[in-house]
């Protein structure tokens, strides 16, 4: 399908992955801080300019229990009709029954945010997240991991995007958990994976942020490219990571060649219970100790 820009208002502005955190990720060289709310003000300007919803996929911070500064910055700068499912990083111990605890939840309950009900990391879709009436249909709202073509790392069990395409008949399906922006198309329905809101990683340096504007009459999507700075990515760190924490050079040790020094500890983590189909009960302990 072609992916023209369009002269009608969009339907909803489709976003995900914003980890927002009040640390600074460690490959930055710049303000992180202002970086990401300078983003989240873009996006929410956008909002007012096309009075639509945003959507977004999961993984809003970075951890499940931002500070209360970090939730004050966050209504400050919050786009209105805002609507999102969890991802594992806003549930506590990766479970989504200890939901209720999170910062997430808070926001909602402050009625600053809409939570779907379709579909949180974890999860499997029994029916569509948010309905639009000019098309009469639902679409699907999911966090969790997909890709196109190349698996993202060894031993990654997570479905192509193609294959969601083909299982679930939703015109549009948002996804989120990887941090690498693309579409999919499938007999006319589309997949979007945004990608994450800034670049956190050192394997990001190459990142372009964006958002998608949707239209839902045509199904069709439009980037728009949030405002990034060059030069603020180091690899400097990598070099250095075996001295910084003991418990990781144990780690990649087990872990070998599957370990990817240029992401986070924590996303190693998840990489190598999935590929290793650590229990449930044994990932919650794992998780909550290093929370």
């Amino acid at each position: 399908m072609k992916r023209t820009k369009q002269n009608k208002k969009p339907s909803a502005i489709l976003c995900g992955d914003f980890h927002l955190r009040e640390d600074q990720p460690v490959c930055r060289t710049d303000n992180h801080w202002k970086a990401q709310w300078k983003k989240v003000d873009f996006i929410s300007n956008l909002q007012k300019k096309y009075n639509c919803v945003v959507i977004h996929s999961g993984d809003f911070f970075n951890q499940w229990k931002p500070s209360p500064y970090l939730l004050s910055k966050t209504i400050e700068h919050l786009p209105d009709q805002f609507h999102t499912v969890y991802g594992q990083h806003d549930m506590p111990q990766h479970n989504m029954e200890l939901s209720y605890k999170s910062g997430l939840a808070l926001l909602q309950r402050a009625k600053k945010i809409t939570i779907l009900g379709e579909c949180n990391w974890g999860e499997t879709p029994t029916e569509g997240s948010l309905f639009f009436p000019e098309v009469n249909q639902m679409i699907l709202v999911w966090h969790i991991l997909t890709y196109q073509a190349k698996t993202p790392w060894p031993g990654c069990t997570d479905p192509m995007a193609g294959k969601l395409l083909r299982k679930y008949h939703y015109p549009l399906i948002v996804t989120g958990d990887n941090h690498k922006p693309f579409v999919e198309e499938y007999e006319g329905r589309l997949l979007v994976n945004p990608g994450s809101l800034t670049r956190s990683d050192a394997d990001q340096i190459d990142h372009k942020p964006r958002v998608y504007l949707w239209y839902a009459e045509s199904n069709i999507v439009e980037p728009v490219y949030l405002p990034i700075e060059d030069n603020v990515i180091s690899r400097e760190h990598i070099a250095r990571k075996e001295e910084r924490d003991g418990r990781i050079d144990a780690f990649i040790s087990q872990l070998d060649s599957d370990w990817e020094a240029a992401v986070s500890f924590e996303e190693n983590l998840e990489r190598f219970f999935q590929a290793n189909q650590v229990r449930k009960s044994v990932t919650e302990i794992v998780i909550n100790a290093i929370e």
